[in-house]
């Protein structure tokens, strides 16, 4: 039988493997897993994804399942409980974020309807589809992060930088950066064509 080429970031790890075979780079479209996506992606930050990965289930108990409803009436001692949770990653300023996050969230979603319609504007609507022989070679911010970045800033969210936000761009398929030679390369190609904004 032969071997499934994969990207080389996700190599040699079963978890990380199915994560990169069935969710890295799918278009997302639905709000709550955009939710779950930046909440992961800003306690990512200085940190490796796997190392969020593995904590992901503790962070979906901890947090109620990602809804952003309810962490938008987290108060301080919510916050106060969440640092004893062992389970997760411990930094008062990123769970602080997660909670002022919720709250900006739901001002965008009320500005443009929902939050899909506000972050899928910066790609005009369809994934851009890059192509990535190396993955060592994919870039790390982008001028459409950078601006992304900037106006998520400016409307009050937290640990939102161009990195974090290009990174949550290829996890929610706003952008394809699997490798051209990655066995999902042309499923999310395919992917990508067949999603529209409505």
């Amino acid at each position: 039988m032969e071997e499934i080429k994969r990207c080389g970031w996700c190599e040699g790890d079963p978890l990380y493997e199915a994560y990169h075979d069935h969710e890295w780079g799918v278009p997302v479209l639905d709000d709550e897993t955009l939710f779950e996506f930046l909440t992961l992606e800003t306690f990512q930050a200085g940190l490796s994804w796997i190392t969020v990965l593995r904590k992901r289930n503790n962070f979906r108990k901890a947090f109620d399942n990602f809804n952003y409803r309810k962490i938008a009436q987290y108060n301080d001692a919510k916050v106060t409980e969440l640092m004893q949770n062992t389970g997760i990653i411990r930094n008062q300023m990123k769970i602080r974020a997660t909670v002022t996050n919720a709250r900006e969230f739901m001002k965008i979603q009320e500005e443009f309807g929902s939050f899909s319609k506000y972050i899928w504007q910066f790609v005009d609507g369809a994934p851009i589809q890059n192509e990535v022989k190396d993955y060592k070679n994919a870039p790390s911010t982008t001028e459409i992060s950078d601006k992304l970045s900037k106006d998520l800033k400016k409307r009050g969210f937290k640990f939102v930088g161009s990195t974090v936000i290009y990174a949550h761009m290829q996890a929610t398929g706003m952008v394809n950066d699997h490798q051209v030679d990655c066995f999902r390369y042309k499923e999310v190609k395919e992917l990508g064509k067949k999603m529209k904004l409505t």
